[in-house]
């Protein structure tokens, strides 16, 4: 019966030995082996087997700050011996920060990070997250600090890639590497935001002006061509017709001009016992009628007195003519 029960405690014992030394690793995770206090060796994703009562590993307790379910921020405290290698996220809450022109703003910042070197996690730096959040805060709000109001708000990804850096290169002797930083809000007072929203509003006022005045000031510009052009052509048009007004009355007087010619000629040619004078005063009394009519109002008929001798005028040469 003491032997059965020696036995049972020995079976005992070893199967809690075993379970206290073989540990198996997930995919993406490490665990810290410690022999007699003191660093050993990195475990990653497999079965490892550890030395009972020599090597054990390393327990770290690190605290984080979540929001809860009443929107609150609260801290959380954690200990374990799995590292998680993996990609995290760390919301901080909202910061009071002050620019370079003295107005107090609040941000909130979101943080991507991962472990590349556990063994430095554990030993470079008491927790993690912590110093993470605390060297967040302080480089924020000198980034933050060292710009004016209106570069903070609208160089939101300029922030980001500085405080990425400069958190990235303090961090990097934690072994954690800062992949993102991300700008979630950035709140300037209430009076602030009333007076901007005032300055967009005149901006949109002004913007609206301007394109107005643009616009009658085209339409102008077009009414102002379309008159000129209107004025060309009807400048074209009126020139137009005096030039061939013009050519008209040339070509009239050159007609008249060949008829006297041709008159003149058949009055020299003329037969003996025919008078030529009788023939160009006829001529020159027939010209001379239309001026005497002319005018709108002038409904007299003028018959010449010597009308028996611009008959023979007419007669004379009719005969003229007749004989040509």
């Amino acid at each position: 019966m003491i032997l059965m029960i020696v036995l049972a405690v020995i079976v005992l014992l070893a199967a809690l030995l075993m379970v206290r030394s073989v540990y198996l690793v997930p995919q993406a995770e490490a665990i810290i082996v410690e022999r007699l206090g003191r660093y050993d060796r990195t475990l990653t994703a497999g079965i490892h087997f550890l030395v009972p009562f020599m090597e054990r590993p390393h327990y770290v307790t690190w605290s984080y700050l979540l929001a809860g379910s009443d929107r609150k921020y609260h801290r959380f405290v954690k200990t374990f011996y799995q590292i998680d290698l993996r990609e995290r996220v760390y919301d901080f809450p909202k910061q009071n920060v002050i620019t370079r022109d003295n107005v107090m703003m609040e941000v909130n910042a979101l943080l991507y990070y991962h472990i590349t070197d556990p063994k430095r996690a554990i030993y470079e730096v008491v927790n993690v997250p912590e110093a993470i959040e605390k060297l967040t805060q302080t480089t924020l709000r000198n980034v933050i600090g060292s710009l004016d109001l209106d570069e903070s708000l609208v160089s939101r990804d300029a922030i980001n890639e500085k405080l990425r850096l400069n958190l990235d290169a303090a961090t990097d002797k934690w072994g954690v590497k800062i992949t993102r930083v991300e700008l979630q809000e950035v709140n300037p007072p209430q009076d602030i935001r009333i007076a901007m929203e005032k300055q967009m509003r005149a901006e949109r006022d002004r913007r609206a002006v301007i394109l107005e005045s643009e616009g009658l000031k085209q339409a102008a510009i077009l009414t102002a061509e379309g008159q000129r052009e209107s004025a060309i052509l009807k400048a074209r048009g009126v020139a137009e017709s005096k030039v061939i007004e013009a050519r008209g009355e040339a070509e009239a007087r050159l007609q008249v001009i060949e008829a006297e010619a041709k008159a003149i000629d058949l009055v020299k040619n003329a037969a003996p016992g025919q008078d030529p004078l009788s023939y160009l005063a006829a001529i020159q009394y027939i010209k001379t009628i239309p001026s005497l009519m002319e005018g709108k109002d002038n409904k007299l008929i003028v018959v010449p007195y010597e009308a028996a001798g611009l008959g023979g005028s007419i007669a004379a040469m009719k005969k003229i003519l007749s004989q040509a």
